[in-house]
């Protein structure tokens, strides 16, 4: 995201780092409940395996996403908005496709989304952790951790090298001991565009993915997240839901489009 509005830089807190994550997750894993299970010797190789499984389950699916972005005022107040409304639907001749339900809608005034923004949108925040994907990351066993009553082990993954145009995920997964299936995310798109003019910044905020169970395999349900991103001309606190509704599988005799 830009900043669109100059202002005078302000005192404020550092962004969140490594190390404030770090303990984050140290809390939870020390705090978490019952008995270690130790991860099998490949788990990186079955939760690849089991996300090429869910992508593959998920493009016979439609469903509509809904993204809202919100900007914030010095004092808390909502600024501004923009909004969309898209369904992936399947054409006649079973090619999967985008649908505008309506027109966007944006009223943002300090911020102006980019390339970037949207295709984290697209790829980045329902990351599926799939085999072609996978070694473009290095991936760390940092625990356990029960989950909405799933019992999970926690993986760091972050990208090996970032080459030029791509973006890539850097955070947390946690990962259903019973299956290898990834059932949330936790972390930020990168990389982080810096720049002391404004016009070249480029930043993202940190978001978590929740995944629910859709069949036999957890889907993206509702990416979150509440952030300030910190510009050259000051910080900007922003506010990002992006949901995944109405998952229907397609067949021949599937309606194209969806109820809303």
């Amino acid at each position: 995201m830009h900043r669109t509005v100059q202002r005078i830089r302000s005192a404020a807190a550092k962004p969140r780092s490594e190390s404030s994550i770090r303990f984050i997750v140290a809390f939870a894993l020390a705090t978490a409940p019952g008995a270690a299970v130790e991860p099998p010797p490949d788990l990186v190789r079955r939760v690849a395996e089991r996300e090429a499984a869910a992508h593959d389950d998920r493009s016979a699916y439609m469903y509509r996403q809904t993204v809202i972005i919100q900007e914030f005022s010095d004092r808390g107040l909502m600024a501004g908005e923009y909004r969309e409304v898209r369904d992936i639907i399947f054409l006649p001749g079973g090619e999967r496709a985008e649908q505008a339900v309506d027109k966007p809608r944006n009223t943002l005034k300090r911020l102006k989304l980019t390339e970037e923004d949207f295709r984290d949108i697209r790829q980045v925040q329902p990351l599926l952790f799939t085999r072609d994907r996978r070694w473009s990351y290095e991936v760390q066993f940092r625990g356990e951790e029960t989950i909405d009553g799933v019992a999970c082990w926690v993986l760091r993954i972050r990208p090996r090298q970032i080459l030029s145009g791509q973006r890539l995920f850097d955070g947390l997964a946690w990962v259903d001991q019973r299956d290898c299936s990834i059932v949330r995310l936790a972390g930020q798109a990168v990389p982080q565009i810096l720049s002391t003019r404004p016009e070249k910044e480029n930043l993202f905020p940190h978001f978590t993915t929740v995944r629910d169970k859709v069949g036999e395999f957890w889907f993206p349900l509702q990416t979150y997240a509440d952030d300030t991103l910190y510009f050259s001309s000051g910080p900007q606190r922003i506010r990002m839901v992006i949901r995944y509704s109405n998952y229907q599988r397609f067949a021949a005799e599937s309606k194209i489009s969806i109820s809303p």
